[in-house]
């Protein structure tokens, strides 16, 4: 007999479809909220790295300061911003608060996501992927803020005040400006998601603590070009960046060897 409580294909995609549209409008509510208060999303967020008195420069200041290396890592902004194209601020103004509501809103969306495929796991592995949401809304925040407020204010830094020639002035435009923080800050909350991709692919039996420590060297190797990606090119960045991603690559083995001991336990159990 078949299951009364198993979903026939067609009610599986109206389900798939409430979820979407459940979610869609969270992005919605969230990313008109950002629009409505452009002046808090735009001066006091996307546009404070910019800015001297953003809040890294100024600890970066004052551990220049207590290294006594007087202000040689103190920031002093020297470029300036602008917008060459008719629709360019309204069209930035979009993007940036689609973003906005994108981060806001990540953890009912990832909600939605795990709701959606919750059911079709089995009740032990729904019992050990208890708190997923949780675990991955932290990690993702984290990742953002890492981002935020060390890699784009190091690119924004290093690119707005590279030249080749005095003779060459820094005047950026809007949209290069926007791309490479809300690019470099959403890449960090991406990849601060890899304990939680390690997890599942352990649970899967995809991966093993083993195979991940027997491809450590090729990982790092990887970590490095990653780094080198999505940092200005300059050494201290790279390793800012570098260091936090070998540690969650270490963390990640750490959940993997959990996963597979209990999944031998189990095993003797039954």
């Amino acid at each position: 007999m078949s299951d009364p409580n198993q979903m026939s294909f067609l009610e599986h995609l109206e389900e798939l479809r409430w979820r979407i549209i459940k979610a869609v409008l969270a992005i919605g509510v969230a990313a008109t909220l950002a629009f409505i208060f452009k002046g808090i999303v735009f001066d006091e967020i996307i546009l404070a790295p910019k800015e001297s008195a953003f809040l890294t420069y100024r600890i970066f200041c004052k551990v220049s300061l207590f290294l006594g290396l007087d202000d040689s890592l103190c920031v002093t902004s020297n470029f300036s911003l602008q917008n060459i194209q008719m629709s360019g601020q309204f069209t930035s103004h979009i993007v940036v608060s689609l973003v906005a509501g994108l981060v806001v809103s990540f953890p009912y969306v990832f909600y939605q996501v795990w709701g959606f495929i919750q059911p079709g796991l089995k009740s032990s592995e729904r019992q050990s992927a208890r708190g997923v949401v949780f675990f991955t809304t932290v990690l993702f925040l984290m990742g953002i803020l890492f981002g935020y407020y060390l890699i784009a204010p190091l690119s924004v830094q290093f690119l707005g005040s590279y030249t080749v020639s005095e003779q060459v002035k820094n005047i950026i435009s809007l949209n290069s400006f926007i791309t490479t923080v809300t690019t470099t800050t959403l890449a960090s909350g991406i990849v601060f998601q890899l304990p939680v991709v390690i997890y599942f692919l352990a649970k899967a039996g995809l991966v093993t603590p083993q195979t991940l420590k027997a491809y450590r060297r090729h990982a790092i190797v990887g970590v490095l070009i990653l780094s080198a990606i999505i940092t200005p090119p300059d050494i201290t960045s790279q390793i800012l960046v570098t260091l936090p991603l070998i540690v969650l690559y270490e963390v990640s083995i750490k959940i993997a060897r959990v996963v597979v001991r209990k999944a031998e336990k189990q095993d003797k159990n039954q």
